[in-house]
C-alpha cells in the first residue's frame, strides 16, 4: 500500500512523473536511475500511443483499447524476489 505521501498525482496526464516513489515512499533521487525511469517512461509512452493510434485506426473501440491496455498494465508481475505478506 501507498505511503501517505505517495498520495498526490505523481504526474499529470502526458508527463512524466516529478516523483519516483520507492517503497517507503522516499523518492529515487540517484541521477542514473532517475536518467534511465525517464528514458523508459518516454518510451513506453511512445510505443503505447502508437500501439494505440493503430488499433482504433485498425476499427478497435477506444475504450475498449484504453480497458486492454489497463488491463496488461494491472497483470504486470513485479521483478522483486521477496515480497512483503
Amino acid at each position: 500500500m501507498p505511503s501517505s505521501r505517495t498520495r498526490e498525482p505523481i504526474a499529470t496526464a502526458g508527463q512524466t512523473p516529478d516523483i519516483w516513489p520507492q517503497v517507503d515512499g522516499s523518492p529515487v533521487s540517484c541521477t542514473e536511475k532517475l536518467m534511465v525511469l525517464r528514458e523508459n517512461w518516454e518510451e513506453l509512452r511512445g510505443v503505447l500511443r502508437d500501439a494505440f493510434e493503430d488499433a482504433v485506426l485498425m476499427g478497435v473501440d477506444e475504450n475498449a483499447m484504453k480497458r486492454m491496455i489497463v488491463e496488461m498494465t494491472t497483470d504486470l508481475i513485479t521483478p522483486r524476489r521477496h515480497t512483503k505478506s
